[in-house]
């Protein structure tokens, strides 16, 4: 059983104060956490239930870290997740690092994404078409929101991401394109993407600010031929992603 101080500990980390104070974040179901275990994140607990410690006990006894046995009503008392009959662990959070667009890199911008589904989806496509770096504006979501987390499926241990003030970020790179996601631009069914620059997506229901509108110097946009209004940003993000790695297989 779970003691009372864990549980209080573990249910904290649903916010983001509280992940920010203890330097620490939750990884809930069994994929997430077996790709959490492959990564290079430092892991501080794990719980899990008799009967999946049972079946993947040679696995998590190479981990090396504090484990739990709990059943599957603890770990939806502490979690977030509606149902979980597996594990859920505990990881520290890492260091915001400076990232930039390296010669024969494209990396993705956030602008004020909120969604934390919205940008657990992003990290997904991220590194599903090999886009390693992630650019985030101060309001977009907390990465290590447990919503975001699950989303991503285990993509949050593949791409890296840095949490800075977008208009001072663009305003100092190195002269290199930054695309900006329109609804008017050259469309990115026959764009020449180049060797390497910045895809800036905007925020769900306003895209992107007038700010970071002006340091933007291609406008892209998604040929429209039907009648809706405009595209979700996971799925905008899905479309110019797949139309980049046309233009540039292998890259």
């Amino acid at each position: 059983m779970i003691s009372k101080s864990l549980s209080k500990y573990i249910q904290s980390l649903h916010q983001k104060k509280y992940r920010q104070e203890h330097g620490a974040f939750l990884v809930e179901g069994a994929i997430n956490v077996f790709e959490l275990s492959a990564s290079d994140y430092q892991v501080e607990l794990l719980l899990t239930t008799e009967s999946f410690y049972q079946e993947n006990a040679r696995r998590l006894d190479q981990q090396r870290v504090r484990l739990e046995m709990v059943s599957a009503d603890e770990l939806k008392r502490v979690g977030t997740l509606v149902a979980n009959d597996t594990c859920l662990a505990v990881a520290k959070t890492k260091e915001n690092r400076f990232l930039v667009a390296e010669a024969d890199e494209f990396v993705l911008v956030l602008d004020d994404v909120r969604d934390p589904g919205n940008l657990g989806t992003i990290l997904r496509i991220a590194d599903w078409y090999g886009i390693r770096k992630l650019i985030c504006s101060l309001s977009t979501a907390d990465v290590y929101n447990p919503k975001v987390i699950s989303a991503s499926k285990g993509s949050f241990t593949r791409v890296d991401w840095y949490y800075c003030e977008l208009n001072a970020y663009l305003s100092q790179l190195p002269h290199r394109p930054i695309y900006g996601a329109f609804l008017d631009g050259a469309s990115v069914h026959s764009l020449d993407f180049g060797k390497s620059g910045y895809i800036v997506m905007g925020n769900e229901a306003n895209g992107i600010s007038l700010e970071v509108e002006k340091l933007v110097n291609q406008r892209i946009t998604i040929p429209r031929f039907g009648q809706a209004e405009s595209l979700n940003v996971g799925i905008a993000t899905a479309v110019i992603c797949d139309n980049l790695r046309r233009a540039r297989p292998g890259k």
